[in-house]
């Protein structure tokens, strides 16, 4: 599917998507509690459906009515299953070793890039702790996950992480995971502990060690806030974003301080973000701990004056695409002055840009950037590869042309 937008900033008021960080977490703890869950789900993405395909493949009962869903743990898993993630990373890392720890012989399959991401640090240690594993896909899983002393890095994916919060909080004995930093993506562990401590799991922290002692997760009433993720490319397009909570534990709620500091006027009020986007500068931005933002900002950054150095992003060549390059590509393909370095890119601010058509690179993260950088185009741009929006945020379209953007299916 091909998306023309024509130069044409939206305005009103919109409500940001549910976070399919916390949907991932929750549908995963209340399939693992005692009893039935209602979660509130406002609305869905691609990503959040394979977790859910995943668990119902595994025996869970999931019914959905409109934003509510019914989410009740099987009385028997389903052993021998296949499971497809589509191309969800999250799917895969967190299911990887929850089906270890219930003992279940299970495959992964997946598609796109997830079958090229890596995947070994979080095999080897289940393999240390009673797992027999591949590493190619499909992946094939059997044995029990013992519960012990946990080493892992934590400079490739904090998903790791999370799928071993999630398994050893389902094991009948304690659990020690020591993670090795540097720690990539930090935030997302503090998602995965809020989740399971609203489930009523056991976690404490020191430092980079986490202990988890089985209390047994219980089911109940949870609600899923809106994502920051996404929201900051509404916000960068110009419109006001409700449904936020402004002391979320997600990282990418820094956006709005980074956005300051490229010079950006934060206005708050009613519950409303809104961003006044006139006078942006460079600035140098360190991306460890919000990597997800970095096509976003870069667009920005393409019509800010002065450059701007985004660093510690190293990690996104791993993603849905090679994000620095594909980011890269679609803003020089429309005019932009960026530069990939070792860790990041370097933008060289202009004016404006000039349009043209861009390659989404099946990345849901660069067709928002490219709708972002459309704001200060002289020409349409078109998307090539637009249904890649579908992964994380299928309505964005939808809320974009509703508050005045022009975004025509070609």
């Amino acid at each position: 599917m091909k998306i023309r937008l024509t130069p044409c900033r939206p305005q009103g008021t919109v409500r940001a998507p549910a976070s399919k960080s916390f949907a991932h977490r929750l549908l995963i703890c209340a399939a693992l509690a005692n009893a039935t869950s209602e979660l509130t789900i406002p609305d869905t993405s691609d990503d959040i459906e394979a977790t859910a395909r995943c668990l119902t493949a595994l025996g869970v009962s999931i019914d959905k009515h409109g934003a509510e869903w019914t989410v009740t743990p099987p009385r028997q898993w389903n052993d021998g299953v296949t499971l497809d993630c589509g191309e969800s990373g999250s799917t895969l890392r967190f299911l990887l070793p929850v089906v270890a720890a219930l003992g279940l012989s299970t495959t992964f399959n997946g598609h796109g890039k997830l079958p090229e991401r890596p995947n070994k640090p979080l095999l080897d240690v289940m393999r240390t702790h009673g797992v027999s594993v591949n590493n190619c896909f499909p992946i094939r899983v059997s044995g029990k996950l013992q519960p012990g002393q946990y080493t892992i890095r934590g400079d490739v994916s904090s998903q790791y992480i999370t799928g071993l919060l999630l398994a050893l909080s389902a094991l009948d004995a304690p659990s020690e995971i020591h993670v090795l930093p540097p720690v990539e993506s930090a935030p997302y562990i503090d998602i995965t502990c809020d989740v399971l401590h609203q489930f009523g799991a056991a976690i404490t922290q020191s430092d980079w060690t986490f202990t988890v002692t089985p209390a047994g997760l219980h089911g109940g009433h949870y609600t899923v806030e809106g994502d920051w993720s996404n929201a900051a490319a509404l916000l960068a397009c110009g419109m006001t974003v409700c449904g936020l909570n402004e002391v979320s534990v997600q990282g990418d709620r820094a956006f709005l301080e980074i956005a300051a500091a490229m010079g950006a006027g934060v206005i708050h009020e009613d519950g409303s973000f809104r961003l006044v986007l006139d006078g942006l500068h460079g600035a140098e931005i360190d991306a460890a701990a919000v990597p997800d933002l970095v096509p976003v900002l870069a667009a920005l950054a393409a019509t800010a004056s002065g450059t701007t150095r985004i660093f510690n992003a190293q990690r996104l060549r791993l993603k849905e695409s090679n994000r620095l390059q594909s980011t890269a590509a679609m803003l020089n393909t429309i005019g932009g002055g960026v530069s990939e370095t070792d860790d990041g890119l370097q933008i060289h601010g202009k004016p404006f840009l000039t349009g043209g058509e861009v390659d989404s690179a099946n990345d849901h993260r660069i067709v928002m950037a490219a709708t972002v950088a459309t704001q200060k185009s002289k020409m349409p741009v078109v998307i090539q590869n637009a249904q890649a929006i579908d992964k994380s945020f299928p309505t964005f379209f939808d809320l974009y042309r509703t508050q005045g953007g022009a975004a025509d299916v070609q």
